[in-house]
C-alpha cells in the first residue's frame, strides 16, 4: 500500500472520484519521474518487446508507460486522435499504425530501473530487431492469442537464440474473438521448441475476460478504474479451482524437469513454496530451459502489471549475463576475455554502438555499456578506426526526448552526439585496449528497385539523404548500375524500399520515383568445371608471366549462398604473395555478377589445385589479369544455374476462400507447408519465389472482400525452375538491352 499523495495525478483523480482507496486487497503501482541513475545491477533490466506484426508490442510498451508513471495518458497505436502512441515517434509510423524504428526509454517499476527497446514487427525491419537483441538482457515474446506463433515470431525466436537471450512470453489480446491460450502455449512448444508452461490463467475469453489468475500466488487478478489502474486480488473463482490447481502442477513438473533444485523438491513429493517456485522458474529462465507463459490484454487494461513483476523476478540484470568481447593474437585464433559488469570506474571502458540515427544535433549514435564508466566530458576511442572523440553529451532516450545524464555505468543503454562511426562499431577510452565487441549479424537484400530524383535540382540533397540512411540502415544499400545506367537501392522488400522514398520526401523535401522491384538473384555453377589458363604476355622489357589450374565447383545445397576459396597448390608452383590477389579478384568479380542476369555468384569454390610462374614475369598485374581470364572461360563454358530467394508467406483469410486462396498460391508455384483454420478463419502457410509475390496483396484482397492478409519473410534460395529462369533472364536482357545468352542446361 502506499500514500494517496504519492500517486500519480491521473491515478488520485480516479482514487478520489470513486472513493475505493481502502482494504488491503487493492494494489497502487507508482513510480517518481525521474530516473534513478546509480542503481545497482540488481535493480537494472534491459530488456526488448518483440513479436509478429500486429501483435500489440507498441500498445503494450505504452500501457508499462502509463502503470510506471513514465507518461500521464496513453493513446492509439493509428494516431486516430491526432497524437499516435509515444513509442511511435515518427508520422509516418502514426499514420501506417506500425513500428518502423525501434525506440528505446526508461522507466523504474519497484524500486528497479527497466531500460525498453520496443522493435518493429514486421519482416522488412528486422534489423531493427536484430540490433536491439544484441545488446538486451531479456526480453518480453508477445504473441496474438488469435494468431499465435506466426511467421515473424518465429523469426524473433531464431534471433533471442542466435544472442542467447531469455524471455517471457505474454500472450497478448485475450479479448479478441477467438482466443484461445491454450492452443497457443501448445505452438510455443510444438513450433518452437520451448519447454513452457503457465503461470497465469485468463478468467474468461473475448467480450467476457475479466482479469487473470495467479498460479503461484493462487489469486484472482481484476483490474479496476478507467485505465485499469487498480489492481485487485480475489479468491479464485470456484469453477476455476481445479483447472488452476492442475495447471499449478503442470508448472511445477515442466520446471523440475530443467532445474535441479525445484526437481529434487519434487521427487521428495513435496510441495514447493512461492519463493522456492519463483526461483527454480528464474533459474531455468535465464538459462533458456524454461519460458514463463503470462496472459492478459493490453488494449483492455488488464495483466500489464502482473507482467512488469515478471520482468524483475525472472527476466536478468546486466551482471547475470555473460558477456565477452574478442582480442585478436597475431598468428593464433582469436580469445575470448569475459567482460565485468560491476557499475563502477574501476574497469576500462568497453560500449558497443548498436543503432545510428540523424538528431537534431547531429548523427545520434545508442550504445550499451559493457563495463567501466563514461562521464560527461571524457574522450572515446573507436576501436576500428582509432578516431578520438570527446563526450560534449550524454543523453537517455525516451522515444524522439531525451534526458542529460552525467555518467553511465556498465549496464547502461545511452547515446551521444557528434561520433562518427558504424553500426556494431566498439568504443574504448584506453586506445591501448585492442579488445572488441562481436558485430550485429546483418540479412543480405532480396529486392531491389531503381530509383530517380522527381527534380533534377534536388540530386545534391538525394545524395545527402542516401548516405544518411545507409548509414542508419546496414540492410539498405545503394549502387549504380553501369549497364543500365540506373541508380538502384536494395532492402529487405517494397514496404522496406517505400518508406525510405516517403522519408526522402518528408523529411529532405526531395520526391523521388522508384521504377519495378527487381529480385536479388544468385548464380552458381551446376557441375564441377575444370580450368587451365595461361597467360603470357611479352612486348620488350619485362613481360606477364601467370598460369592457374583449377576446379570451379558447386557448394552444398544448404551453403548455396556462401562463397568459398581454397589453396591447394604445393611446391611453390603459385609463390604464396600471389594467392591473395587470385582471392581478391575472384571475390570482386563474383560480386560483381556472373552470366546469366550479371547476379551476384554464390554457392560456389574456387579451388587451385596448380600453377606456373616465372621469376621475373609473374607479378600481382598477371595473376590479376590471369584471375580475370580464368573467369571468363568459366563464366563461357560452365554449366550456370539461377537461383532465387524463395519468402515464407504465412496469410490469413476467411474461412469461406480458402479455396481461392490456394488456387492463388498454386498460380504463383508456392508449396504449401502448412493449413489451421481458427473458428472462421484460415492460416495457410506457404513458401513462394518472391519474383512471384509481386501484385499479391491486390489479388489477395479482391479474392477474399478485403479481409484478407499476409506476411513474407526470406527464407532460402533455391535453383529457379528452367521455364522460370528463362523468364528471368529475357526480361533482364530486354532490361538492359544485351545480347542473348542462352544458360547451358544441365547434361
Amino acid at each position: 500500500m502506499v500514500m494517496l499523495s504519492k500517486l500519480p495525478s491521473h491515478f488520485q483523480r480516479f482514487v478520489k472520484a470513486k472513493n475505493v482507496f481502502s482494504g488491503n486487497q487493492l494494489r497502487f503501482y507508482a513510480a517518481p519521474k525521474k530516473f534513478a541513475e546509480h542503481k545497482d545491477n540488481e535493480h537494472i533490466r534491459n530488456i526488448g518487446i518483440s513479436a509478429h506484426i500486429d501483435s500489440g508490442k507498441t500498445t503494450l510498451t505504452e500501457r508499462i508507460l502509463f502503470y510506471t508513471g513514465r507518461i500521464s495518458e496513453m493513446h492509439e497505436v493509428r494516431g486516430k486522435d491526432n497524437v499516435g502512441a509515444v513509442m511511435d515517434s515518427m508520422e509516418l509510423e502514426r499514420q501506417r499504425g506500425i513500428t518502423i524504428q525501434s525506440a528505446a526509454t526508461y522507466t523504474i517499476w519497484k524500486d528497479h530501473n527497466i531500460n525498453i527497446i520496443d522493435t518493429p514487427g514486421h519482416v522488412d525491419f528486422t534489423i531493427e530487431v536484430e540490433r536491439s537483441l544484441r545488446v538486451l538482457d531479456g526480453a518480453i515474446l508477445v504473441l496474438c492469442a488469435v494468431g499465435g506463433v506466426q511467421s515473424q515470431t518465429l523469426t524473433v525466436n531464431r534471433q533471442m537464440k542466435r544472442y542467447n537471450v531469455p524471455c517471457v512470453a505474454f500472450i497478448n489480446k485475450l479479448d479478441r474473438m477467438g482466443a484461445n491460450p491454450h492452443r497457443v502455449l501448445s505452438q510455443i512448444r510444438e513450433k518452437m521448441n520451448h519447454n513452457a508452461a503457465f503461470l497465469q490463467l485468463p478468467i474468461g475469453l473475448g467480450g467476457e475476460c475479466k482479469g487473470i489468475i495467479d498460479l503461484i500466488k493462487r489469486e484472482a487478478l481484476y483490474f479496476d478504474g478507467e485505465f485499469g489502474e487498480i489492481v485487485r486480488s480475489e479468491d479464485i473463482p470456484p469453477n476455476m479451482v481445479s483447472q488452476s490447481e492442475a495447471k499449478r502442477q503442470e508448472l511445477i513438473e515442466q520446471v523440475s524437469n530443467v532445474d535441479e533444485q525445484l526437481g529434487e523438491i519434487f521427487l521428495e513429493e513435496k510441495t514447493p513454496s512461492e519463493e522456492q517456485l519463483i526461483s527454480g522458474i528464474r533459474r531455468a529462465c535465464l538459462e533458456r530451459k524454461f519460458t514463463p507463459v503470462l496472459v492478459g490484454t493490453a488494449l483492455k487494461n488488464k495483466g500489464v502489471q502482473p507482467l512488469l513483476d515478471g520482468v524483475l523476478y525472472y527476466l536478468p540484470c546486466p551482471h547475470e549475463v555473460q558477456n565477452y568481447a574478442i582480442r585478436e593474437v597475431k598468428d593464433q585464433e582469436p580469445v575470448k576475455v569475459l567482460l565485468n559488469p560491476e557499475r563502477s570506474n574501476k574497469h576500462p571502458l568497453l560500449a558497443l554502438a548498436f543503432k545510428l540515427e540523424a538528431g537534431r544535433f547531429g548523427q545520434l549514435t545508442y550504445m550499451r555499456c559493457y563495463q567501466g564508466s563514461l562521464r560527461k566530458g571524457e574522450s572515446i576511442t573507436n576501436a576500428r578506426t582509432k578516431t578520438k572523440t570527446k563526450v560534449q553529451r550524454l543523453v537517455r532516450m525516451h522515444s524522439n526526448e531525451m534526458e542529460d545524464v552525467e555518467e553511465v555505468f556498465a549496464g547502461d543503454i545511452f547515446a551521444l552526439f557528434g561520433v562518427d562511426c558504424a553500426s556494431g562499431d566498439t568504443f574504448v577510452k584506453d586506445k591501448n585496449l585492442d579488445l572488441t565487441m562481436e558485430s550485429i549479424f546483418v540479412p543480405d537484400p532480396v529486392l531491389s528497385m531503381s530509383i530517380q530524383v522527381a527534380n533534377t535540382k534536388d540530386r545534391d540533397t538525394f545524395r545527402k539523404g542516401i548516405q544518411r540512411f545507409i548509414k542508419e540502415d546496414p540492410t539498405f544499400h545503394f549502387k549504380y548500375d553501369t549497364e543500365s545506367k540506373e541508380a538502384v537501392v536494395c532492402g529487405m522488400g517494397e514496404l522496406h524500399l517505400d518508406i525510405y522514398a516517403q522519408r526522402m520526401e518528408r523529411e529532405y523535401k526531395c520526391p523521388v520515383i522508384l521504377g519495378k522491384p527487381k529480385v536479388a538473384f544468385r548464380e552458381m555453377v551446376l557441375q564441377p568445371y575444370e580450368f587451365d589458363y595461361f597467360h603470357k604476355k611479352q612486348s620488350g622489357g619485362q613481360g606477364q608471366y601467370a598460369r592457374i589450374i583449377g576446379v570451379l565447383e558447386p557448394l552444398p545445397f544448404h551453403m548455396n549462398t556462401k562463397i568459398d576459396f581454397v589453396d591447394e597448390s604445393v611446391g611453390g608452383c603459385i609463390p604464396k604473395q600471389f594467392i591473395p590477389v587470385i582471392m581478391k579478384n575472384f571475390l570482386r568479380i563474383a560480386e560483381k555478377g556472373g552470366p546469366l542476369t550479371s547476379s551476384q555468384i554464390s554457392g560456389v569454390r574456387f579451388r587451385i589445385t596448380d600453377g606456373d610462374n616465372h621469376c621475373v614475369d609473374s607479378t600481382e598485374i598477371a595473376f590479376q589479369i590471369c584471375t580475370e581470364l580464368v573467369m571468363r572461360d568459366c563464366f563461357e563454358n560452365a554449366s550456370w544455374q539461377l537461383l532465387e530467394p524463395i519468402m515464407t508467406v504465412e496469410i490469413s483469410a476467411p474461412i469461406e476462400s480458402q479455396g481461392t486462396v490456394l488456387g492463388l498460391v498454386s498460380k504463383r508455384t508456392g508449396q504449401i507447408k502448412s493449413m489451421e483454420a481458427l473458428v472462421d478463419w484460415t492460416t495457410i502457410v506457404a513458401e513462394i519465389p518472391l519474383g512471384m509475390m509481386f501484385g499479391f496483396i491486390g489479388e489477395l484482397r479482391s479474392s477474399t472482400q478485403g479481409k484478407g492478409e499476409y506476411t513474407m519473410e526470406y527464407s532460402h534460395y533455391a535453383p529457379a525452375p528452367s521455364q522460370a529462369q528463362e523468364k528471368y533472364i529475357a526480361d533482364y536482357q530486354a532490361a538492359n538491352n544485351v545480347e542473348t545468352v542462352k544458360a547451358k542446361k544441365k547434361n
